[in-house]
């Protein structure tokens, strides 16, 4: 006598659950990640006492130890200073030019931002520093 075998269907790997579940931690990552929109410089800023915070966005300037600049997102040379200067002195006008100087920087570097800035018509200039740790009247 035969015996009808039951055919058994092949087993198979249901894989919806699991790219469910990574679909689900890439959005996670991807919306609780912050992303640094300026480039790290390790400057180091002059101290001040009496400095107060910025409350708009001005345009900024940043002078380099090794006498470089950069301008938003582009590195300048001295000979190109002014021509960048230009293109964002509405905007500078408007708003103000923070010079972010090194504390190593040439005085003639940030001397050389400041004329290029007058020549353009900027008059609203600041130096931007970080805030003194002590002061001159504290320390013995």
């Amino acid at each position: 006598m035969r015996v009808p075998r039951t055919r058994r269907e092949p087993v198979e790997v249901n894989l919806t659950p699991l790219i469910d579940v990574v679909f689900l931690l890439l959005i996670f990552f991807m919306v609780s990640t912050t992303f640094e929109t300026r480039q790290a410089l390790e400057l180091e800023l002059p101290e001040s006492v009496t400095g107060v915070a910025a409350e708009v966005s001005p345009v900024t300037v940043v002078v380099t130890p090794d006498g470089g600049y950069r301008l938003g997102d582009r590195i300048l040379a001295a000979d190109e200073l002014g021509e960048a200067l230009a293109a964002e002195a509405e905007r500078a006008r408007e708003h103000g030019l923070v010079v972010e100087a090194d504390a190593r920087a040439a005085h003639a570097d940030v001397v050389r931002v400041l004329d290029r800035a007058g020549a353009q018509g900027i008059r609203r200039v600041r130096i931007a520093t970080a805030e003194a740790t002590h002061t001159e009247a504290e320390s013995p």
